[in-house]
């Protein structure tokens, strides 16, 4: 099944551009195109996107809020924000309102393609000159309550189950190294993510490079 794209941009020339690009890729299929957030709502839930390419500076709300509003009424699709601002303002904003990627709009064709798979697999893409940003943001905050914060709490199957899910591999892909079903490893995420106290695979991610699981 082909990746299902919509394409939010208030430049058509942008879109003209994307469509250019993606309908080159035998595995993407776009199937709309809004030019402001609400026709972004509206469109959202007719055409079920996997992934919603979303510029941040739209005419009336913000790719932000649209992007806010979007998981709220679908929140099976995810967003990868394509944008201009590359600072910490808009970069930290998107990513709390749910944003799956996020990549500038002088990034490399290679780029953007990697993050809307990336994302279609409900993973996280950071373009790398962003990603120190989530890096520092999360090494410089201050340790949860220790209840929260200690892989103590994890069995050792789940310790397993953290590290592969951190590494960006999808639930199939862990399930197939450890032998065990993908709803087994859904169940270990579940019991992962309360235990502690994350509520998102970028807060898993930062968790796991503070506590050196991974690497940044």
């Amino acid at each position: 099944m082909p990746i299902r794209l919509l394409l939010v941009d208030d430049h058509a020339v942008v879109r003209s551009g994307l469509r250019m690009l993606v309908e080159a890729e035998s595995d993407f299929e776009i199937v709309g195109e809004a030019g402001s957030a609400s026709e972004a709502l509206n469109l959202v839930c007719q055409v079920t996107p996997d992934v919603i390419l979303m510029d941040i500076g739209l005419p009336d709300i913000s790719g932000i809020d649209a992007t806010r509003q979007i998981k709220r009424v679908c929140p099976t699709a995810a967003v990868v924000a394509l944008t201009i601002h590359e600072d910490e303002e808009y970069f930290f904003k998107m990513l709390e309102a749910g944003a799956n990627g996020y990549v500038p709009k002088r990034a490399a064709p290679e780029e953007l393609l990697t993050a809307i798979r990336a994302a279609a697999k409900n993973e996280v893409y950071i373009y790398p000159s962003l990603a120190k940003l989530l890096v520092r943001d999360y090494l410089s905050q201050e340790q949860p309550a220790a209840s929260q914060d200690s892989l103590d709490t994890l069995t050792s199957r789940e310790q397993e189950v953290l590290a592969y899910l951190a590494d960006g591999a999808s639930n199939s892909e862990i399930g197939e190294i450890l032998s065990i079903s993908p709803k087994t490893v859904a169940r270990h995420r579940e019991n992962i993510m309360q235990k502690l106290n994350l509520h998102s695979r970028t807060e898993l991610v930062k968790y796991a490079i503070r506590k050196g699981i991974i690497s940044p």
